[in-house]
């Protein structure tokens, strides 16, 4: 379960940061690139949290605590970027598409706006999960690996932070948070494949 919802999560980050990079370049317009932004976003969400539940499941008792916590946050990250894509996409493009937008104004994914915010949360809390998940692996071996790629995409948080809460929003600044677009897909990838390597070690006794 950890290595299929890891390489699911990954997939999805991956497509999700292309379809990023498409809208920005111009490639993509309205309803496309939102339905697709926020698709694949979406996407991402319960392979993740399964992701770091199997990852807790799989942590030397020792070491549960920070598993335990990183789930947690996981779920954290879970609540504000479900909450936020459903409303897009459930109800803000639709809206948008029959020209009735005005009325649900309030819910619209825009700088500083409430939704805005919550996808800003959300990405906040999946930095803290690989954060305090770092403990949990071996500074030797592919857990280094693994490691790292936690740590550095924990390490890209205050960037998504700044691009998220900075008084004026610009395309230019989106591209200094663009280095999540490889921590994050990274980070779940190499965990995904620390739980083959080691399903097949177990496979070997």
């Amino acid at each position: 379960m950890g290595f299929w919802t890891g390489l699911i999560a990954f997939g999805a980050a991956a497509a999700y940061v292309i379809v990023q990079l498409l809208q920005v370049a111009g490639f993509l317009w309205f309803p496309v690139d939102e339905i697709l932004i926020y698709g694949t976003s979406l996407c991402i969400v319960i392979p993740f949290v399964l992701e770091i539940l199997a990852l807790h499941y799989v942590t030397p008792v020792g070491k549960k605590y920070w598993s335990h916590a990183a789930l947690i946050f996981s779920v954290i990250y879970a609540v504000f970027v479900t909450a936020n894509y459903v409303v897009q996409l459930a109800t803000v493009i639709p809206m948008k598409l029959k020209g009735t937008s005005d009325e649900v104004r309030v819910l619209e994914q825009t700088p500083h706006s409430l939704f805005w915010d919550f996808d800003a949360l959300g990405y906040i809390f999946m930095g803290l999960t690989t954060l305090i998940a770092t403990p949990v692996f071996e500074k030797q071996g592919f857990q280094k690996w693994v490691r790292i790629s936690f740590l550095a995409n924990a390490l890209v948080t205050p960037l998504i932070s700044f691009v998220y809460f900075y008084p004026g929003y610009s395309d230019k600044l989106l591209l200094l948070g663009f280095p999540w677009g490889i921590t994050a897909p990274l980070s779940m990838l190499l965990l995904a494949i620390m739980f083959k390597k080691n399903y097949e070690i177990q496979k070997s006794f």
